[in-house]
């Protein structure tokens, strides 16, 4: 059996956020601790050595992406999670949604953003349980059902900003970096304006989606439900000058 991995109070604070939204950059931890990239890079790469984190650089013109290996995840005490993955494919909106996850904890002081791990757990253990109630899929946090052939099933938004302790409704986040086809986000936006389990829908998207998304909403009639923002609008309005990152240790 594998030696338990010990990690200092920053390390393992790294980890665990990490942990919560499936992949992170420098970039974005310093951003969140308000530290230089330089001193943020070293907790995780101090948290690499030590066999708890995992580096990936699919795009070669990106930033690193750190996930949490299987010991890492054991040392923060989440020992039911699986390792998370970065692909190619993947690589570009999980760089987007850390970016948003940081981004809307700057925004909204005192709320806590769950990330696709924790949304998949929910939305996992909800389609599990038995259904005491039609509609009982609601509980699944931040996820909707899909009514109509052209998109059936359940569809997860891709972070949720909980506030209040997590005693209040959530707000449902979606990261839209490329169009869907129009139907299938039709009907998602239509689930999203029937849904009251959700505060609200953000949508944070490119200015090459943001066309494409405001016809959907339209078309659903959810403009009260479904508010849009461009991913560069908003993480500008938490971007620090260099002035506020100073060197922390690792």
């Amino acid at each position: 059996m594998a030696a338990a991995i010990e990690l200092r109070p920053h390390a393992a604070s790294a980890v665990a956020w990490t942990a919560s939204l499936g992949a992170v950059t420098a970039a974005v931890l310093a951003r969140r601790e308000r530290i230089s990239e330089a001193s943020a890079r070293g907790r995780l790469l101090s948290a690499q050595r030590s066999g708890a984190l995992v580096a990936w650089r699919p795009l070669r013109d990106s930033p690193t992406l750190y996930t949490v290996s299987r010991a890492g995840l054991r040392a923060v005490g989440l020992h039911d999670r699986a390792p998370a993955r970065v692909s190619a494919g993947s690589a570009a909106h999980a760089i987007a949604c850390c970016e948003v996850a940081v981004a809307l904890e700057l925004l909204f002081a005192g709320s806590r953003v769950a990330g696709e791990p924790e949304l998949r757990r929910s939305a996992a253990r909800a389609a599990s349980a038995p259904a005491p109630a039609p509609g009982a899929m609601a509980a699944a946090l931040c996820s909707v059902a899909l009514d109509g052939r052209a998109a059936p099933g359940m569809h997860r938004a891709d972070l949720a900003v909980l506030r209040g302790g997590g005693a209040g409704r959530p707000l449902a986040v979606e990261v839209e970096l490329s169009v869907k086809e129009p139907r299938r986000l039709l009907a998602i936006c239509t689930a999203w304006a029937r849904a009251r389990h959700v505060a609200g829908v953000l949508y944070v998207v490119t200015a090459s989606v943001r066309p494409a998304v405001e016809r959907a909403v339209a078309a659903a009639r959810a403009q009260e439900r479904i508010a849009l923002v461009e991913l560069d609008e908003l993480v500008a309005l938490t971007a620090p000058s260099s002035a506020n990152a100073v060197p922390s240790g690792a």
